[in-house]
C-alpha cells in the first residue's frame, strides 16, 4: 500500500455522494507498500454508526480490465469463510469507481495487525491460512496469468540490468546468471491454481497469533499452489540481519502441509521455487528503486535484500535444508 494519487476533500465528498455508507469522519493515507494509492477512511452513517473501510486508486501495474477479477476473488474467499476484505458496493449495485481520472474501489476494514517480527506460532498460523486458502479457491474459475513469473522475468530483467551494478555491484552477473538456471530449471507440472503470490507480513492481519485477515490480492493469478510457500519462506523466514530462521519455515511447511498435504514433487522443487521468489522481488523492487515516483508518498523497498536471499537460496541442496 502507498499514496500516489492525493483526494481533495471535495474528491471524497463527491465519491462517498455515491455510496450509502454516510459521510467521512477520519481520511488519512496509508505509506507503507508499493503498487497502489491507499487510504484510511471512517465514516458515520445516518443511524449514527461508525464505520471503517480500506480506499483504493490503482495505479502503476494494475490493468483496469483485470479489476473485477481481483474483486469477485476476495468476495468469493470471503464467503468461504476466509478473513478477506470485501468490495463495497455503490448505490447502483457497483465496486469500481473513476476517481481523479483512476480507477478506485471501497473495501471493508479488517480488524488486526501487520508484524515485522513474527514468531513461530504466527507463520504456523500463516502456513495453515494459505492451505486453507487454496483449498477455497478451488473452485473459482477465472483465471489471470502470471505475470510476474518464469515468461515475464526476462523482459522485465532488460529494462534495469544497464543500471543494476549502479544499486550493487554484481546484480547484473548475478541476475543473468539466474535467469539462465531459472529458464533451464523451472518444474513442470506440479498442482496449480489460484495464489495470492505476494503474501508478504504486511499483507497478513493477526489477532494475538491468528490470522484474522489476508490482504492486498493484487498480484493474484493462476499458477504453482506451492509457489505460495516459496513467497512466504522469502518473507517471513528471514529475520532483519538477513538470517534465515529454520524454525519459522518449518513450522509453516509444517502446518500447510497439515491441511495440504504436499506431494514429493512439490517438496522437491521448493528449493527452485524459491530462487524464482527471490528474482521475481529483486527485479520489481529494482524497477521501482530505478523508477521512483517524485512526490510519491511510499516507501521504496531496497532491492538488495532479495539479493541477499537469492544468494542464500542458491546454497540450498534440497528443502530439508530449510526445515533443518
Amino acid at each position: 500500500m502507498a499514496v500516489y494519487t492525493h483526494i481533495s476533500e471535495a474528491d471524497l465528498s463527491d465519491l462517498l455522494k455515491r455510496y450509502d455508507i454516510g459521510v467521512a469522519t477520519s481520511f488519512k493515507g496509508i505509506a507503507e507498500g508499493v503498487e497502489n494509492s491507499n487510504y484510511f477512511l471512517s465514516t458515520r452513517n445516518a443511524h449514527g454508526n461508525n464505520q471503517r473501510f480500506i480506499l483504493t486508486i490503482y495505479e502503476k501495474r494494475a490493468n483496469p480490465e483485470e479489476l473485477p477479477y481481483f474483486l469477485s476473488l476476495t468476495n468469493h474467499l470471503a464467503d468461504k469463510g476466509v478473513a478477506a476484505p470485501r468490495p463495497v458496493k455503490d448505490i447502483d449495485g457497483q465496486y469500481l469507481q473513476q476517481l481523479c481520472g483512476k480507477p478506485a474501489c471501497i473495501i471493508s476494514f479488517l480488524d488486526g495487525v501487520s508484524t515485522d517480527d513474527p514468531n513461530i506460532e504466527q507463520c504456523g498460523a500463516v502456513g495453515t491460512t494459505l492451505a486453507k486458502m487454496h483449498h477455497a479457491l478451488g473452485d473459482y474459475t477465472a483465471e489471470r496469468k502470471n505475470d510476474l513469473s518464469l515468461s515475464g522475468w526476462r523482459p522485465l530483467a532488460e529494462k534495469i540490468i544497464d543500471d543494476a551494478d549502479q544499486v550493487e555491484t554484481g546484480l547484473v552477473a548475478l541476475i543473468k546468471n539466474e535467469l539462465a538456471f531459472l529458464e533451464q530449471s523451472w518444474p513442470l507440472n506440479l498442482p496449480t491454481g489460484t495464489i495470492h503470490a505476494d503474501l508478504f507480513p504486511d499483507n497478513v492481519l493477526f489477532l494475538g497469533n491468528e490470522v484474522n485477515g489476508l490482504i492486498d490480492f493484487y498480484f493474484a493469478c493462476d499458477d504453482i499452489l506451492a509457489y505460495d510457500i516459496a513467497v512466504c519462506f522469502d518473507s517471513w523466514c528471514f529475520d532483519p540481519s538477513g538470517s534465515f530462521i529454520h524454525a519459522r519455515a518449518k513450522r509453516m511447511l509444517e502446518m500447510y502441509d497439515a491441511h495440504r498435504p504436499l506431494s514429493p514433487e512439490e517438496m522437491a522443487a521448493l528449493p527452485i521455487l524459491c530462487r524464482g521468489s527471490s528474482l521475481r522481488f529483486l527485479l520489481t523492487r529494482l524497477y521501482d528503486w530505478l523508477h521512483q515516483v517524485e512526490g510519491a508518498v511510499v516507501k521504496v523497498k531496497d532491492p538488495r535484500e532479495f539479493a541477499a536471499h537469492l544468494r542464500f537460496h542458491q546454497t540450498i541442496r534440497d528443502t530439508a535444508d530449510y526445515v533443518v
